[in-house]
């Protein structure tokens, strides 16, 4: 392959190709670079540019690998890493201007153990306020663009990383999910992801003051968005290592035997109270005969208390909200961003005093409720959204844009309340009136089963391909 052309390899092929020595990591960080500095002034999805450090680091690989070091399972693989998580040296912004010069002391875990297997962080990626919304933008370094164009959002929270990757700047970008944070932006995208479940990986900023909130604790968690599932299968063991800063992580291997494995999967199409559009229908379907022809029996059932659950989850995480965090919301963001935490908390009334601790208990009892049907079920597809995905800005038009941007996101948010994993694949691409955007659907599974969701999407993805050749020959037409 032309070295010009390098940022079009997969994670999972720079690491074959730079650890037999057919290609230099500096050949393909440069060419990731060069991607970077044509496409990003329009995108708008790396917002600190780490180039410099890179290429060092890329030369120090190429130097190690040269004089006999062993390589690590992510050698060479260029990556961005979202502003909310702290790189030693650089700021932990979160999207908010008052804390652009929040320095971080040290790396958190997640980027300790992605520098130490390798990887080479090459850029920043941009989120929105607080990393509280569905959708990218903010005072400080203004909107994350859609590659596939301007008719629909990038997606949020960790929108910078899902531009970034799909238009071929790095070959996987870090995000976080504590809603659906990861979810969006792959959905927005045409991506591929999984936000772990509970403890999975381990989390922690040096850079904080104070201890997260018991529900940010137990709902947030750090991910990979890629464009090929076999990317996330490489790295989540280097994800899931074990660190000290964090006592509630779960340290269990990835690979819970799921290689001959066929199992019986749910599929679930609807979303109780919202329409759903016939592409929806179509990308469920199809993901489902994909799985069926590898084996897999799929049965339409519905898990157990879907619509209870998620709006226990948005309420209960809404209150704590808004006593931890609605201060600040209040003094340091936007008027923007103000007025949007205004619908939500008018739409998904928090909690507060004894009934949120009373919510808090119940989350155990559907939990178990969740855990007896994945006994039987280990996986569930269904839906992300019902609809396709939203353009810009949609939730800072009133009510019917933020319930539609989060008020229809039952399959999102009820997970993280519960703390389970899921992924999240497109299934096809679909010409839309406003213009073109993939379908993505969503595979919900047992707690601890990673392996099998990306198995899964892996065995979907060999039938239903991945999108984005066709992404990059759109950007072409649009002159990026």
């Amino acid at each position: 392959m032309d070295k010009s052309n390098l940022w079009r390899l997969s994670a999972t092929e720079i690491v074959k190709a730079t650890t037999a020595g057919e290609i230099r990591s500096i050949d393909v960080v440069t060419s990731v670079i060069d991607r970077m500095r044509k496409i990003n002034p329009k995108l708008n999805a790396v917002v600190v540019d780490l180039s410099e450090q890179a290429l060092k680091t890329a030369e120090h690989l190429d130097r190690d690998r040269e004089n006999g070091k062993e390589c690590g399972p992510l050698h060479g693989v260029p990556i961005t890493i979202k502003i909310n998580v702290d790189q030693k040296g650089h700021p932990t912004s979160n999207g908010v201007s008052a804390l652009k010069d929040l320095i971080a002391p040290d790396d958190a875990p997640i980027v300790k153990n992605l520098k130490n297997a390798g990887a080479i962080i090459i850029g920043r990626t941009n989120t929105p306020e607080f990393s509280f919304r569905a959708d990218t933008d903010n005072e400080l370094h203004g909107r994350t663009n859609n590659p596939w164009g301007d008719h629909v959002s990038a997606g949020g929270s960790s929108g910078g990383a899902g531009a970034a990757v799909m238009s071929g700047i790095g070959a996987m970008g870090h995000g976080n999910d504590i809603g659906g944070s990861l979810r969006f932006p792959a959905a927005a995208n045409g991506a591929f992801t999984v936000k772990p479940g509970l403890g999975r990986v381990p989390a922690w900023n040096p850079s904080q003051n104070a201890e997260r909130g018991m529900l940010a604790q137990s709902m947030s968690v750090q991910g990979l968005l890629t464009r090929d599932p076999l990317d996330l299968g490489l790295a989540m063991p280097i994800l899931f290592k074990n660190d000290p800063v964090d006592p509630f992580h779960v340290p269990l291997p990835y690979d819970m035997g799921s290689e001959s494995q066929k199992c019986k999967i749910a599929l679930s199409r609807e979303t109780p109270g919202f329409e759903t559009h016939p592409e929806i229908y179509k990308g469920l379907e199809l993901a489902a005969e994909a799985l069926r022809d590898a084996g897999h029996e799929v049965v339409e059932i519905n898990p157990p208390f879907l619509l209870e659950t998620a709006s226990a989850g948005y309420r209960a995480l809404m209150g704590e909200v808004s006593e931890l965090m609605g201060p600040d919301i209040r003094k340091f963001g936007s008027s923007e961003i103000n007025r949007i935490f205004d619908e939500y908390f008018k739409q998904f009334k928090p909690y507060t005093g004894t009934e949120l601790l009373r919510i808090l208990a119940k989350r155990s009892y559907y939990a178990r409720e969740w855990s007896v049907f994945l006994t039987n079920y280990p996986l569930v597809l269904c839906p992300f959204l019902p609809q396709p995905f939203f353009k810009p800005g949609r939730d800072l038009e009133g009510q019917e844009g933020v319930r539609e941007v989060l008020g229809s996101a039952l399959w999102s948010y009820s997970i993280n309340f519960l703390g389970l994993p899921a992924g999240c694949f497109p299934t096809h691409l679909v010409q839309l009136k406003e213009g073109p955007q993939t379908i993505n659907v969503q595979l919900i599974g047992q707690r601890w089963r990673e392996d099998l969701i990306v198995k899964c999407m892996n065995t979907i993805r060999n039938q239903l391909g991945t999108f984005s050749n066709e992404l990059w020959s759109i950007m072409e037409k649009n002159n990026y």
